[in-house]
């Protein structure tokens, strides 16, 4: 991942300085750059006033999970100070800055006081949050006492509340599937490869797998996820009901608006959905990224 040195032509050589440390690249100050930087990197280092930097990216900002970390160092080269996704890679990059000398200035409250968040623990780990509304609450928690982590190996199911963070392995895709009644695991594990075939996607790249709480007692499903080396979370009603965009479904007569797509919707990290539902036997799959 390039990191980008965004500064001014007077404090150029302090910007390659920081690139060539960070292995980056420097663009000078204009009027889009801050909104082009945003487009293609994930990194970006500010060396200039934080009032520049914060007028500037305020009307950029998106989603805490997607926005690019952001970094300001001082202009006399003293301070690495995060101003954006703190949680998200800007913490590591400040501390990263003091190998050159810099001083990073931590305010996140669970760093500044010693504790580690919930998406730094889940990086650490290779690792990403499942239920992201949940990260309020859990590091709220971490400031007060130590919480406690269970590490569950499956086939397993786990019934976590609103307050409890689900970390699993890091991917791109959510994968949606319904089923028949005691569908057997070869059924489901052929009908997810072809899908996943057929879209050039890696079984690696599958970030978790869904379904609906009606079919956490089919075991073939649960057997055939795990055969996939994957994770098969369980969403409620409530929670697949609440997707928009999704086509009609025969599901509507269990009460549910559907169950491979808006499943698939509802545990993706950028609600789009790349691969509408598709029938395979008695087995229904839909691709969310």
């Amino acid at each position: 991942m390039k990191t980008l040195v965004i500064t001014f032509p007077y404090a150029v050589e302090e910007a390659e300085r920081i690139a060539a440390f960070l292995d980056g690249d420097v663009e000078l100050y204009g009027p889009d750059v801050f909104e082009t930087a945003f487009a293609k990197t994930k990194r970006i280092v500010a060396l200039m006033s934080m009032g520049i930097v914060v007028r500037k990216i305020a009307p950029l900002l998106e989603d805490k999970w997607k926005d690019p970390a952001v970094v300001v160092v001082s202009p006399d080269m003293q301070y690495a100070i995060p101003v954006l996704g703190g949680h998200h890679g800007a913490n590591e990059l400040a501390k990263e800055l003091s190998g050159i000398g810099l001083v990073p200035v931590i305010t996140t409250a669970t760093e500044s006081r010693g504790r580690e968040a919930v998406e730094t623990i889940a990086e650490q780990n290779g690792m990403d949050v499942v239920n992201r509304d949940s990260t309020r609450a859990v590091n709220a928690a971490i400031l007060n006492s130590d919480i406690p982590v269970h590490a569950v190996k499956g086939p397993a199911i786990v019934l976590a509340g609103p307050d409890v963070s689900i970390l699993v392995k890091k991917g791109e895709y959510t994968v949606g599937i319904g089923c028949r009644k005691d569908i057997r695991p070869g059924e489901v594990v052929d009908a997810v490869r072809a899908a996943l075939d057929e879209n050039g996607i890696a079984e690696a790249d599958v970030f978790v797998y869904a379904t609906t709480t009606k079919k956490m007692h089919e075991a073939g499903l649960i057997e055939a996820v795990g055969a996939l080396s994957g994770n098969l979370i369980f969403l409620n009603d409530d929670t697949i009901n609440a997707q928009e965009g999704t086509g009609p479904s025969r599901a509507t007569r269990l009460g549910l608006l559907g169950v491979a797509e808006p499943a698939a919707l509802a545990a993706s990290k950028d609600k789009i959905l790349i691969m509408k539902k598709r029938v395979y036997g008695s087995v229904t799959v839909a691709i969310a990224r």
